[in-house]
């Protein structure tokens, strides 16, 4: 089984290392392994560049100013990632929109400082041989995908090393292999399972014989206590039936005196209630007469009362009539009434109108009278001023 295997294992890498079994389009081939030879670098340096920060003073004197800003750079981002996915998990459900939008923008940002990072490192290929060589073991996630990447191109390049012809013959020998494989995986879990099966079988087996002859001894040992045990119920049985059958006997005389003594005592109760069972008869048939009686006298009050009840009835509808129209004499007279009282507000507010403007009107007659009298008196002082000065004038006149 392990001779196809191995034939096929050493054909694979005969054809890895024969550089004459490439194919026509082998630069395509050669740029496809170049591409993924350079990004298995890349991968290197960018699992670096964490130790690297970690431990800026050893790589001090390899790193230039450039490629320092550049890592300080990636290292604040990195950490602005770490605060921001920590928040994010703490955080409630109210941010999340305004948080998956920064974090998008800080991926972004992450990625160009890493392109940037790896940039510079690959410009100086002595700096990354330095850096190789001095610095520390990668982190366990990283060299598990930096060797499955390996495993990735080494694949990759099989394949194209590979024709269709030897690729078919190829697979078909993995084919029977797998199921060579297969088979005797099933063959050995059959057989495993068997010797189980066999084992329980013999188990069950034994425990089923050694139940057994647990029972046949159990069954002696009961058949024997059993005739032990009725022997002693047997004598037991008949001691009993002996005490029981004394006090039996004894119970039945007792018994027999108890029912002479009932009989006497029944036969003088029987003698009692007959008798008052006859002054009973005679009280209900008293007291039938008396309801008869009652009956008849609650009828008679009943027609009186009924009699009375019609004719009251009667006057309560004639009464009930009146109301009516005495209600609706009343809502006549006090829609009447109402409207008296209407004419009557209105009637007042004329009136209390025709106070303010009398008010008014005297007011304003007594203030044109003041006015007037002003006027005039006035008009008389400025007639004799004027007098008063023609006179003193003439005299002036007459003295000269």
């Amino acid at each position: 089984m392990a001779t196809p295997v191995k034939a096929t294992i050493a054909l694979d890498t005969m054809k890895m290392l024969d550089p004459c079994r490439l194919k026509p389009d082998s630069i395509e081939t050669e740029r496809i392994i170049t591409v993924l030879d350079e990004t298995i670098a890349k991968l290197e340096l960018s699992s670096l560049i964490p130790r690297i920060i970690d431990s800026p003073d050893r790589f001090a004197d390899i790193l230039g100013p450039e490629i320092t800003n550049s890592l300080l750079e990636h290292q604040k981002l990195s950490n602005e990632m770490e605060h921001l996915l920590a928040s994010s998990e703490e955080g409630d459900t109210m941010r999340a929109e305004e948080q998956r939008g920064c974090l998008c923008l800080l991926e972004q940002r992450l990625k160009c400082s890493v392109r940037n990072v790896l940039r510079l490192l690959l410009a100086n290929p002595s700096l990354c041989q330095a850096l190789n060589y001095k610095a520390w073991v990668r982190e366990s996630p990283a060299e598990v995908f930096i060797k499955a990447f390996e495993e990735f191109r080494n694949f990759m390049l099989e394949r194209l090393l590979t024709s269709p012809v030897e690729e078919e013959e190829t697979m078909f020998m993995e084919d029977i292999s797998l199921q060579i494989k297969k088979n005797t995986e099933a063959i050995t879990a059959l057989q495993a399972e068997l010797a189980a099966a066999i084992r329980t079988r013999e188990e069950e087996i034994h425990k089923k014989d050694n139940v057994i002859k647990d029972l046949k001894n159990s069954m002696q040992d009961l058949t024997k206590d059993c005739e032990a045990s009725i022997q002693q119920i047997k004598q037991e049985g008949e001691k009993q039936q002996k005490e029981e059958l004394q006090a039996s006997q004894a119970r039945c005389a007792r018994l027999q005196q108890d029912i002479q003594q009932l009989g006497a005592q029944l036969n003088a109760l029987v003698l009692e209630h007959r008798a008052s069972e006859l002054a009973l008869r005679k009280r209900k048939c008293r007291v039938e007469m008396e309801i008869v009686n009652w009956i008849r006298k609650y009828n008679t009050d009943m027609g009186e009362k009924q009699a009375e009840y019609e004719e009251v009835h009667a006057a309560y509808i004639e009464e009930k009539a009146q109301l009516s129209l005495l209600k609706e004499k009343h809502a006549v007279l006090l829609q009447e009434y109402s409207h008296i009282e209407e004419e009557h507000r209105i009637c007042q507010n004329k009136k209390e109108q025709a106070l303010k403007e009398l008010t008014t009107m005297n007011h304003a007659a007594t203030r044109i009278q003041a006015f007037w009298r002003g006027y005039l008196v006035r008009s008389l002082f400025k007639s004799k001023r004027k007098k008063k000065k023609k006179g003193k004038g003439k005299s002036k006149k007459t003295k000269k």
